[in-house]
């Protein structure tokens, strides 16, 4: 199982040819279960749409900084700034670290690109969630539980794209094309034609 929600996949059907399968590839023939490998189902995507990494790095730096604020007040400063500034700061920075995140740990078959839009979404929820010191102002425990449990069970209803329909297409398209590829059948007879001409001409 990997870091991130993972796309349905199927052989590499492009090239291949309606009837040939099991001539070309018998073991993928003889072995239907390992034509599709299926994608991760809703409790897996759940999952892994949480921005767990960058949610834990915040909440550090939030927790630094609201020890800061219960200290000095809200007009607390650090190096200068004020707190509630660099606390926006932070949440612009987990906005941009989590879809640069779910780039670098994505392995072939990962739809990163949805896992970090959808993460990326999450991650304000989450910011919200554990009392940021941005959100001090207006924050309710109550309505933040809501909203990180709505968005987090809707978004795993977000399914990634499969490339199997455009490679259903692709058989589809070759199909259609001449006798001689569409089946086994025509290819033995186009064969034993063939053959049977050669012999008419040395006969």
């Amino acid at each position: 199982m990997g870091r991130l929600v993972r796309k349905s996949q199927g052989p590499d059907t492009a090239f291949q040819i309606t009837g040939l399968d099991d001539i070309f590839a018998p073991e993928v023939a003889a072995n239907p279960a390992a034509k599709v490998e299926p994608g991760d189902g809703y409790l897996e995507r759940l999952l892994k749409y949480i921005p767990a990494e960058t949610v834990a790095f915040s909440m550090i730096i939030n927790a630094i900084l609201d020890q800061a604020v219960k200290t000095s007040g809200k007009n607390a400063l650090m190096a200068g700034l004020p707190v509630t500034t660099i606390a926006w700061a932070v949440l612009l920075a987990g906005l941009i670290l989590t879809p640069l995140l779910c780039w670098y740990v994505h392995k072939d078959g990962d739809a990163w690109v949805v896992n970090a839009v959808v993460s990326t979404v999450a991650f304000p929820f989450w910011a919200y969630l554990m009392d940021a010191v941005e959100f001090a102002d207006f924050h309710d425990g109550n309505l933040a539980a809501i909203l990180v449990l709505t968005f987090t069970a809707v978004s795993g209803l977000v399914t990634p794209f499969s490339r199997e329909p455009a490679r259903r297409e692709s058989r589809a398209t070759v199909a259609e094309g001449p006798p001689l590829l569409a089946t086994r059948t025509n290819l033995r007879e186009r064969v034993t034609d063939l053959l049977a001409t050669a012999r008419a001409r040395d006969a």
